[in-house]
């Protein structure tokens, strides 16, 4: 395999907490040198963030945090400022999720970097965007509420729910991968750098999927349905004899599949349940028919049956039986970074003509700042 295709890339990292750490992870992954800034003393706030503690610091720390450096650097100090600036300047990557304008009197805002280091692709991760929403806190589990996330989360009789991670700040890490990428081919192109800028409530947005094209079409605001489908049905939870499965029947083949597996095979000649449009109508009479089929079978029973008919099913499980499920099918979803740390999930993309980086422990707070300050002090 040829070398990682981020080789020689240098990353500095002015991020803290999930969407910016993660982004910055995932080039190093991809072989990017990741130097980490952090504030003296506290470091990233996710280091005390717990219990759990793991390594160095917090289990939420460690998630994020793989394969980097770190140094320590209060950008108020005339000196440690100038390191930064220098570092800055020397990067081709420069991420930060700060408070938008705040960087500005540091000299690190993203006019000022671009002006010294114009091949820069600067990367800057808001909650509402640079505009009016600037002043607005950018959290995840505020944008999972105000960007409507929450009001499609959760049972149709109960309060909204978030989602049971920090979703939003991954997708914008996600999205703020993508945009690194895209303008370093650009700038491959070009010789230019540029701003890239991606904000929590947009990556949301984006990713409303069918629930935000709904809208859009009908003007009807989605609502929360549980484990239910809007569209598609028999796509949910079912209740057997000894716990829940997930079925997710996408087509009237696969419907006919499933009646006959479950010993009812009149319901899919039933009119009420013989389209998709149908069953969606009629999703009530058509749960209480499939659970009441499915009261005497059990869980595992009935999976393994409609996997046979090719009926898309599986066992609610749990994070402990998922990461089970993925070794169990040859996934390799785990990655050891040394002694004294948990493992990691691995880099969850695999390439055939090159290989993600193998993975090293999260750094301790400073841990490479001594041999940092030095290469820095000595660049021209």
């Amino acid at each position: 395999m040829s070398r990682s295709p981020l080789d020689g890339l240098l990353v500095a990292d002015f991020s803290r907490v999930l969407a910016g750490p993660s982004a910055s992870m995932w080039l190093a992954d991809l072989g990017a040198r990741v130097i980490k800034v952090e504030r003296p003393g506290t470091g990233d706030d996710t280091r005390a963030f717990g219990p759990p503690w793991a390594g160095t610091s917090s289990a939420y720390f460690e998630s994020a945090n793989r394969s980097k450096e770190s140094i320590a650097l209060d950008l108020a100090e005339p000196d440690d400022q100038a390191l930064a600036r220098t570092l800055a300047a020397r990067a081709d990557v420069v991420l930060e999720n700060f408070r938008t304008g705040s960087l500005a009197r540091y000299g690190l805002d993203a006019a000022t970097v671009l002006s010294a280091n114009p091949r820069a692709i600067y990367c800057s991760i808001t909650g509402f965007g640079s505009g009016a929403g600037a002043h607005l806190p950018g959290y995840d589990f505020l944008v999972q509420a105000v960007g409507g996330l929450m009001s499609i989360t959760g049972d149709p009789d109960g309060e909204p729910r978030k989602v049971g991670v920090a979703l939003v700040d991954l997708l914008a890490a996600k999205d703020a991968v993508i945009g690194i990428l895209a303008a370093l081919r650009h700038r491959d192109a070009t010789g230019v750098g540029q701003h890239v800028e991606v904000d929590l409530l947009s990556s949301l947005l984006a990713s409303l999927a069918n629930q935000a094209s709904s809208f859009l079409a009908t003007g009807d605001a989605p609502h929360a349905m549980g484990n239910q489908h809007p569209s598609i049905a028999p796509y949910e939870t079912l209740r057997a004899s000894d716990g829940m499965l997930a079925v997710a029947v996408g087509s009237d083949r696969q419907f006919r599949a499933l009646a006959a597996v479950l010993g009812v095979p009149a319901l899919a000649d039933d009119p009420r349940f013989a389209s998709n449009g149908a069953r969606v109508g009629n999703r009530a009479e058509l749960i209480a028919a499939l659970e009441g089929a499915l009261a005497s079978m059990p869980v595992d029973d009935a999976v393994e049956r409609m996997l046979a008919a090719g009926v898309p099913a599986g066992r609610v499980g749990d994070i402990p039986s998922a990461f089970a499920l993925a070794q169990s099918l040859g996934l390799d979803p785990l990655v050891d970074v040394g002694e004294g740390h948990p493992a990691q999930v691995r880099h969850p993309v695999r390439y055939s003509a090159f290989a993600a980086v193998p993975p090293t422990a999260p750094p301790g707070l400073d841990a490479d700042g001594p041999a940092l300050r030095a290469w820095l002090s000595a660049i021209d």
